[in-house]
């Protein structure tokens, strides 16, 4: 133990002489992150210091932008991997405040019927809402059950949205109900409650809550129908008020992504029709004409599309994921940490938001993106695993497991060929973990991403393997949010 100094100083001066020290303890961002003295350093090579706490955690605003137009509740979104994010992880992210990037790994028609999913789950005034026609029979509503989650269905006299409304089918219409029996035999047609036209939302709402009905249809002065109103709705609003919403259309945002080939301009039209909001450009390499081209194309035939990969909106990060082995076979790519910052130090310059994407193992991970300059993370690894990420869960080596593997796998490029079953079980111990069911046969998204479709021998830029069972998305985000606001409260 040092002697003490011959003259103590007095202790409530304390804080005024340490002003006096030449430096504060530690470094600044912009030193730490001089390439020229550090080099490229990734999340695990530095540690916050922590700052004087004089706010609770419950304080923390994690509101933030993914594109200029674009707010979210929460900084989080899942990766567009083929294990990760299909139509229930997006509807869940989006629910809880975030949002889910639906992989192109598979037939346009299945990526856009999941956006359409999505659009639907939750809605203000469903502007496109599902209708039939008296002459249709129980097996339609069955089927749109089975495809959509829902079956309570306006029916119109032309089965169609602005012809008069006749009638309405539930569930409870169905249930006992042979396949064939035509809807008229079975709707609902008496004691029909409605809206005007022209009602806002709150008081359709009021009208919905009062009734107890299900499904509340607004028709216009002639008794057509021109939308539509469903009780669930009411209830998400209560259990999720951080949904990521429109803010036109109160529908979840829904995305996704596409590459930058000449056929992903014929998907991208059909996500758009879907209803798609966001388009997130999935390409090994942002720095290419091929993407610059797809920027320029996407903003010209659809320039209301919020777009992820130019000046709209950056996603930074090449071969830093867990599952990802680009830098370790190619010997390309640069530390994520200093990735983000240079290019987060940038772009915040233009107001362009930046997302982190990969290497974010914990929560000090997402915090450390955030401090460095991101606005949001993009998470594949941390959400694989969960019961809403695709696949089904298996036993390996006495643990409950799903299915992960890296975009650049050959696992993942194999997906989508003539001939491939939609389920493999590799043996314990092998690489082939029970690979994801597919859609049809398919332009393959992770042979497109590298540019390697006509190559005749492929290189893996990713490993495939299983994850842990986390549970539920909805328990391990709310961890995940805890961890957030409690660094941010106890970090400088």
């Amino acid at each position: 133990m040092p002697a003490p100094s011959k003259e103590l100083l007095d202790p409530s001066q304390a804080l005024a002489h340490l002003q006096t020290y030449p430096r504060s303890d530690g470094l600044s961002v912009q030193e730490l992150m001089d390439s020229n003295v550090h080099g490229g350093l990734t999340y695990n090579d530095f540690l916050m210091l922590p700052g004087k706490i004089d706010f609770p955690a419950s304080v923390v605003t994690t509101d933030t932008r993914i594109t200029r137009n674009v707010v979210l509740k929460t900084p989080f979104l899942s990766s567009p991997m083929d294990t990760v994010t299909e139509t229930e992880m997006a509807i869940s992210l989006a629910l809880l405040g975030g949002i889910g990037v639906i992989h192109h790994n598979q037939s346009p028609s299945s990526q856009a019927a999941m956006v359409r999913a999505v659009k639907r789950h939750e809605n203000g005034f469903i502007t496109d809402p599902v209708v039939l026609s008296p002459n249709h029979n129980t097996a339609d509503v069955l089927d749109i059950k089975a495809r959509l989650g829902f079956c309570g269905i306006p029916i119109t006299d032309t089965g169609s949205l602005g012809g008069k409304l006749v009638g309405i089918v539930t569930s409870r219409d169905v249930q006992f109900e042979s396949p064939s029996t035509p809807l008229h035999e079975v709707m609902t047609t008496t004691q029909l409650v409605t809206a005007p036209q022209g009602v806002t939302l709150n008081e359709a709402n009021i009208i919905l809550r009062s009734s107890k009905k299900g499904k509340l249809p607004i028709v216009d002065a002639q008794g057509r129908l021109t939308s539509l109103l469903a009780r669930s709705d009411l209830l998400k609003n209560q259990n999720y008020p951080l949904a990521s919403k429109n803010p036109e259309s109160k529908q979840l945002y829904a995305a996704a992504a596409v590459g930058t080939r000449p056929n992903d301009r014929e998907r991208l039209q059909l996500l758009v029709e879907a209803g798609l909001d966001i388009v997130v450009l999935d390409s090994s390499q942002g720095n290419s004409v091929f993407q610059v081209d797809m920027i320029h194309w996407i903003k010209e035939t659809f320039p209301k599309l919020e777009v992820i990969a130019g000046n709209y909106g950056l996603r930074v990060g090449m071969g830093s994921g867990s599952i990802c082995i680009t830098q370790e076979v190619m010997a390309v790519g640069r530390p994520q940490a200093t990735a983000v910052y240079a290019v987060a130090e940038f772009a915040n310059k233009f107001g362009v938001p930046v997302i982190a994407d990969g290497g974010v193992g914990n929560v000090g991970h997402i915090v450390k993106a955030l401090a460095l300059g991101a606005s949001a993370v993009m998470m594949g690894g941390l959400l694989a695993g969960t019961s809403e990420a695709p696949g089904e869960y298996f036993y390996h080596d006495g643990k409950r497991v799903k299915a992960y593997r890296g975009m650049g796998s050959l696992e993942a490029m194999e997906a989508g060929k003539p001939g491939i079953p939609a389920k493999v079980n590799g043996r314990p111990g092998s690489t082939k973990h029970a690979p994801q069911p597919t859609s049809a046969p398919h332009e393959n998204a992770a042979t497109t991403r590298y540019f390697s479709e006509a190559a005749a021998i492929k290189v893996a830029q990713g490993v495939s393997g299983d994850v842990q069972d986390k549970g539920s998305v909805k328990r391990f985000y709310r961890i995940c949010m805890w961890g957030c606001n409690t660094v941010c409260r106890i970090s400088e």
